[in-house]
């Protein structure tokens, strides 16, 4: 249709029972960051805003969902959702300031445009790899269902990103476990340049509900009250019976992916066809042509956003640049923890190491109502290593989660479950397995906090290393990944006392750590443990043996092959160290022994190039050179893949050339 007044076409708009009010409240959300946009269109032309993504002409998509939520729901929203923000009514300022790099935003300078979160109006911002925001809406939606509140969540994507493996994995994550999500895509035709014929090869993304099993629908996104009616009818449904939904609004970037891109890929037909279908111009022109609306009622709310744009901007202007503070940014890596020290009982039983981890486990869900463990088997089976055998008749499935073979969707589902308020442990089956969920380890996990002070309050159980004849699959001890990477907690314990009592740390630390069990410790090394709960301090290192020749520094299966290297060799005095955490790494203990011995000797089963036993080795270098009577003595695996026949591994282990290499240090 067409008005009389206006050379738009316009829907057929059905208002159903909507009033009037209403009606005038979903104009005034589209026509306000229509109007933000179109000021930062101007600024960044004169060089004051770095880069944008325009949402023009999907501005009904963001306004219509976010209008129908609860403003304690929470929106993972996109580059193009501006309209979720204006919805929530954050304060311009905040937002122009974060687009400015300036501290009133929500990343202190650290990340720009909507790559941020906050708790303050439940909005969990993207990361620029896209599909981990599925996978945290999971979780989300999992803690809502667990809370029994009957809320839902949404996320949003573009078309593009649903030929991720993340999505994929949690759109099948939330059919088996019914979550109440909407999962949103923006089909705009265009993932940067690429048209969707190039991206995938089906008639409709909403077609790919079938095959997860999940209710789909398709929604003219540049229609308003489509949006709006068809939105909330499925929310209320949704809060009464849970299940995620998947949709697909149809509409188009009228910009370029980002406003450098431009859109000269794109047919101009093509833009004319789709400006056409303007979802602000034409609910403009319904509501006038239908008497709801006066000329000078759009000019009064003009004048208004216009004021409150210019008079926002003049406080985001005036706010002075960022400092750069070296302690400030060290400093918010992680969030702050004070340790409580929980004193160990009297009581003691001579336990292996499986069932120390087991142990501090279980004890820890009694201690946290909150805590949620998931993980491949980990339900009845108990997992491949039994470590979580009989925790579900005491906990129930609800917490003791079997989870499709998806790692990264788990990842990013724990992500969300701390987000909402859970704490999550996530039992990798083996640790070469966390390649598959390395993407929202690294980039969602470790940052969260440092870009938006957001916890990730997450461990991750990394069943690792060789000795048991599993071949290059399943025997790695991969520890060095992880410790390169700020914002990580990496603990290795060797023996099961520290086992359980780190275990309990790491769940009680709201901040991710990567907690490494060696395999062949499991069932061959026992100790008296405390029968309760009790704690013990990451990153303080554990001397084994005092001595006065030479330090050893090891951890994981390390220290046992020192051990028995000085038991065979009763001559040799030695500092021997135990790590047991390698993030954070207790260097005064490392330092001390070294300054007193002069001589050092790094144990890793680890391949040795690029392996923590250098970053070690460089610190003393650095802190302690002048107390060194010999060069520093790095011992590790073989740099090759770790091989299955038995004399192979063998060859490949460091265990029998530790020895050589200690004694060729020691006549140094």
């Amino acid at each position: 249709m067409k008005s009389e007044t206006s050379p738009h076409i316009y829907f057929p708009y059905d208002r159903k029972d909507i009033d009037d009010e209403t009606l005038k409240m979903l104009y005034r959300g589209m026509l306000k960051p229509r109007m933000i946009e179109e000021k930062m269109l101007i600024l960044l032309r004169q060089g004051k805003v770095s880069k944008w993504f325009s949402g023009i002409g999907q501005e009904a998509i963001s306004v219509g969902l976010t209008a129908v939520l609860e403003k304690d729901e929470y929106i993972l929203p996109m580059h193009r959702n501006l309209g979720v923000f204006t919805m929530r009514e954050i304060p311009l300022y905040r937002l122009f300031s974060q687009w400015q790099g300036k501290a009133n935003g929500f990343t202190k300078g650290r990340d720009r445009s909507f790559h941020f979160g906050t708790q303050e109006f439940h909005i969990v911002g993207m990361i620029s790899h896209l599909g981990p925001q599925f996978g945290v809406a999971d979780g989300i939606a999992l803690a809502n269902k667990l809370k029994k509140n009957n809320q839902v969540c949404a996320v949003f994507t573009g078309e593009g990103g649903t030929s991720e493996g993340d999505i994929h994995e949690a759109l099948n994550v939330a059919s088996v476990w019914k979550l109440p999500v909407l999962f949103c895509i923006e089909n705009n035709g265009y993932g940067l340049s690429t048209p969707t014929n190039e991206q995938y090869n089906c008639e409709n993304l909403a077609d790919r509900g079938k095959g997860y099993g999940m209710e789909s629908h398709i929604i003219e996104g540049n229609n308003i009250l489509e949006v709006y009616s068809k939105v909330k009818n499925l929310v209320a449904s949704m809060r009464s019976n849970p299940r995620p939904v998947l949709l697909e609004f149809k509409t188009f970037r009228m910009r370029g992916h980002e406003e450098a891109s431009g859109t000269k890929y794109v047919p101009e037909d093509l833009i004319d066809e789709w400006g056409m279908r303007d979802p602000l111009l034409n609910f403009e022109d319904y509501l006038l042509t239908e008497n709801i609306i006066t000329e000078a009622e759009i000019q009064q709310y003009k004048t208004e956003f216009k004021n409150e744009i210019d008079e926002n901007l003049d406080i985001a202007f005036s706010e002075p640049k960022i400092e750069a503070n070296e302690t400030e940014e060290l400093n918010d890596v992680f969030k702050k923890f004070e340790y409580q020290e929980v004193k160990e009982n009297s009581e003691k039983e001579n336990i292996r190491l499986i069932d120390a981890i087991s142990q501090g486990l279980k004890q820890s869900m009694e201690c946290h109502d909150n805590l949620v463990i998931m993980g491949q088997d980990v339900a009845e089976y108990g997992g491949v290593f039994k470590i979580t055998e009989g925790f579900v008749a005491q906990f129930g499935k609800e917490r003791v989660r079997n989870t499709p073979i998806c790692e990264s969707a788990i990842v990013s589902a724990a992500m969300g479950l701390s987000i909402n308020g859970f704490k999550a442990v996530v039992e990798m089956q083996f640790a070469d397995f966390v390649t598959s969920g390395f993407n929202p380890i690294i980039n969602y996990l470790a940052k969260s906090h440092y870009r938006w002070n957001e916890k990730a309050d997450v461990v991750v159980r990394m069943p690792c290393g060789a000795g048991v004849g599993a071949g290059p699959f399943h025997s790695q001890t991969n520890e060095a990944w992880f410790t390169h990477t700020p914002g990580l907690k990496v603990v290795y314990p060797a023996f099961p006392y520290d086992a359980k009592g780190l275990l309990a740390s790491s769940i009680e630390d709201p901040n991710p750590v990567m907690f490494f069990e060696h395999k062949a410790l499991y069932r061959s090394i026992r100790q008296d443990v405390p029968t309760d709960y009790y704690t013990l301090p990451l990153g303080k290192a554990s001397i084994i043996r005092e001595g006065k020749d030479v330090s050893i520094i090891t951890y994981g299966a390390g220290v046992h092959w020192a051990l028995e290297a000085l038991d065979e060799n009763k001559s040799i005095s030695a500092d021997l160290i135990d790590l047991r955490t390698l993030a954070p790494l207790d260097v005064e203990t490392i330092y001390n022994s070294v300054k007193k011995t002069g001589k050092v000797i790094i144990l890793q089963e680890d391949s040795l190039f690029g392996g923590i036993a250098s970053d070690i080795s460089s610190l003393i270098m650095e802190n302690c050179f002048e107390y060194l009577d010999a060069p520093v003595s790095r011992v590790a695996s073989l740099e090759t893949p770790i091989p299955f026949a038995a004399n192979l591994e063998s060859q490949y282990l460091p265990k029998k050339k530790f020895i050589d290499s200690l004694k060729k240090l020691l006549d140094y």
